[in-house]
């Protein structure tokens, strides 16, 4: 909350001095925030204040700025530099990050910043663009400091002083063996609180398990939050150790990960640009809006099956939206519960079925609770005993389909590869309109129409 009322803050403030038309003090204020905050602060501009502001940027964060806004806003920056501009700006990042851009360039840049680069740096960055997205690989940095294991603290200080400088983020040095496979790591407090001449193997850590190269930047984000790393190595298949992944990556993974859950939820993307073209922001929404418009009209022809109950019975139409209402509320929650833990990887066929008879006791009991508190406000309301049986049955009915939808379609998406987190809110939603429709109506048709 800070953060976005800070941000508002800065906002204001830049807004303002463009509007008046004075660019030093605009130029001052965008040279005190990291290029974090630059970017951020980008994608909460118009286009042409976007554009301004981008041009008085200092060309040395460029880079940075350009890798920490989304693929929309980039490619509107990147249309406003130059060849030179843009080689310049890649040449400044480091390979993990260059990775995340490299592809966004003109293939005339790519080739002018792999020309710029020496022979080391251009095999690691080729090594890194050869793994799939969103896996270690390509989270991971080559540039490590690894260290032998049967030298001494003395021979590993005076090779860091000719090293001159460590990688970001620097808290432990690799241990490799000849064939630089990886056997542990070693942290910087221990060479400088332990004695010149103490072998390396003696103060060896090798209870950090190293990251497999092809495991899933989910998977490596769950790792650092549960052991609270700071950095880890990455292996290949044979422990060849390739890399390392920071905790500064892997703070953009959650961060993407939550707006993918958030954004997903309404069909949207999370890289859409908060001011995209209005024919691109249209083309983006439109597919969600058809489906649920067929799901729609899907609900519509159950409630059509029982038109003669309807015209027979008023108050069924002033109450349907309730029962469908509240059964999509209800599986909206246990789907949230269950995108997040197969995020998380905390759900599986393991432990699918005990998830599933917990939520269903739970949707009966809210069932019987909100059931029969709809019930009583029907029967004061209508002066109708049946009805407001009628409606708390169906409430009962809708809120076990809605914990039906809400644990099996998820696993059932994910099985077939689809992402719950764009679908599952269409899907469920649309099982609760039919079930809830079907079931007060037709059970309306059973007991009011006898």
């Amino acid at each position: 909350m800070q953060a976005g009322s800070e941000t508002a803050r800065q906002l204001r403030l830049l807004s303002d001095a463009l509007d008046s038309g004075r660019l030093g003090p605009v130029r001052r204020l965008v040279n005190t925030l990291s290029p974090a905050e630059i970017g951020n602060l980008l994608e909460s501009l118009p286009p042409g204040k976007r554009s301004v502001v981008w041009g008085l940027v200092d060309p040395e964060d460029d880079g940075e700025v350009l890798v920490h806004v989304g693929d929309e806003v980039r490619e509107s920056l990147i249309a406003d530099m130059d060849q030179d501009e843009l080689v310049a700006a890649a040449s400044d990042l480091d390979i993990d990050d260059l990775a995340d851009l490299v592809e966004d360039l003109p293939d005339t840049v790519i080739d002018e910043v792999l020309k710029s680069m020496d022979r080391e740096n251009r095999e690691r960055l080729e090594q890194v663009l050869s793994y799939d997205e969103d896996t270690a690989g390509r989270l991971m940095n080559p540039d490590v400091v690894t260290v032998r294991a049967d030298t001494t603290i003395d021979v590993v200080l005076r090779y860091l002083r000719l090293r001159g400088e460590l990688p970001e983020h620097t808290d432990h040095l690799y241990v490799v063996s000849k064939r630089h496979q990886y056997l542990g790591r070693i942290a910087l407090q221990a060479l400088l609180t332990h004695e010149p001449g103490t072998p390396i193997n003696q103060l060896l850590d090798d209870e950090q398990p190293a990251i497999g190269v092809d495991e899933t930047s989910d998977e490596v984000a769950r790792q650092f939050s549960d052991h609270d790393w700071i950095s880890a190595p990455v292996v290949d298949d044979s422990n060849i150790l390739l890399g390392r992944i920071t905790v500064d990556d892997v703070i953009d993974i959650i961060r993407e990960q939550a707006e993918h859950q958030a954004l997903g939820a309404a069909g949207l993307d999370e890289e859409e640009d908060l001011f995209s073209p209005i024919r691109r922001a249209v083309r983006g929404r439109v597919v969600w809006l058809g489906i649920n418009l067929c799901t729609a009209f899907l609900a519509a022809g159950v409630i059509s099956q029982f038109d003669a109950t309807l015209e027979k019975v008023v108050a069924l139409a002033i109450l349907m939206p309730i029962v469908a209402g509240i059964g999509g509320n209800a599986a909206v929650q246990v789907l949230t519960l269950m995108v997040r833990g197969l995020a998380l990887g905390q759900v599986g066929p393991s432990n699918a079925g005990i998830l599933l008879w917990k939520e269903l006791r739970v949707a009966l009991l809210n069932g019987l609770l909100i059931g029969g508190l709809v019930g009583l406000i029907a029967l004061a309301w209508f002066r109708d005993w049946p009805l407001s049986l009628v409606i708390a049955a169906a409430l009962v009915i809708n809120f076990c389909s809605a914990a039906l939808a809400g644990v099996l379609l998820p696993l059932l998406l994910k099985r077939m590869r689809i992402d719950p987190a764009v679908a599952g809110t269409v899907v469920v939603t649309a099982v609760t309109d039919v079930m809830g429709f079907f079931s007060f109506l037709g059970l309306a048709t059973v007991v009011l129409l006898r």
